[in-house]
């Protein structure tokens, strides 16, 4: 894997990291977090400029949500059951992120980055159940810019272990995702408290 994402730095810069990343969310199996992960790593040793690879990272998973909402609005559910299994969008993850739609609403939108399968599908969904550009925009691009954020912190922490990510990933992403969750929806009830009181 480490193999793959420096012939993609090395041969094609801060514009292969946008455009992969771009490609990763509009549902090409590309493990984004690592790449994340890796590139974090790269700015650990000087390789990479911190600022100049968050940018480009946000261009690309802006741009590639972005694609996500726009074909769910033009073309509708009816393309993702007929393109989704070509691309490992399964009618149980649509079900998944419906219901995760129908408890925490464009909240989705923010945390569906940090959920593989359900990322690729939360934009989508939005378009094709006609959620307003300016809510799809307000949740999608702040999930995004904490996403990206949060694993290239992590690539900078581990450094030359940043394979690591995987192992942890792998063995830990459903206790993260329960307690993100639970953190998005106390964070939810709080505003709406707040809102409420004013």
């Amino acid at each position: 894997m480490g193999h793959y994402f420096h012939y993609v730095i090395a041969h094609f810069g801060y514009i292969g990291i946008m455009i992969v990343l771009m490609l990763g969310i509009v549902g090409m199996p590309i493990p984004d977090e690592l790449l994340l992960t890796y590139i974090g790593y790269q700015i650990s040793t000087g390789g990479m400029s911190y600022p100049i690879a968050f940018v480009f990272s946000l261009i690309g998973a802006i741009t590639g949500i972005s694609i996500s909402y726009l074909l769910g609005v033009k073309l509708g559910l009816p393309f993702l059951r007929k393109v989704g299994p070509t691309i490992h969008i399964t009618d149980k993850r649509m079900e998944q992120t419906k219901t995760l739609f129908s408890k925490l609403g464009p909240a989705v939108l923010f945390i569906c980055y940090f959920i593989p399968g359900v990322r690729h599908v939360a934009a989508f969904l939005a378009g094709a159940n006609t959620y307003g550009w300016k809510k799809f925009a307000v949740y999608a691009y702040s999930g995004a810019f904490v996403w990206i954020f949060t694993f290239l912190a992590i690539g900078n922490y581990l450094g030359e272990n940043w394979m690591m990510m995987k192992q942890y990933m792998d063995k830990y992403r459903a206790f993260f995702i329960v307690t993100f969750i639970f953190l998005i929806c106390l964070l939810t009830f709080s505003w709406y408290y707040q809102q409420k009181k004013k």
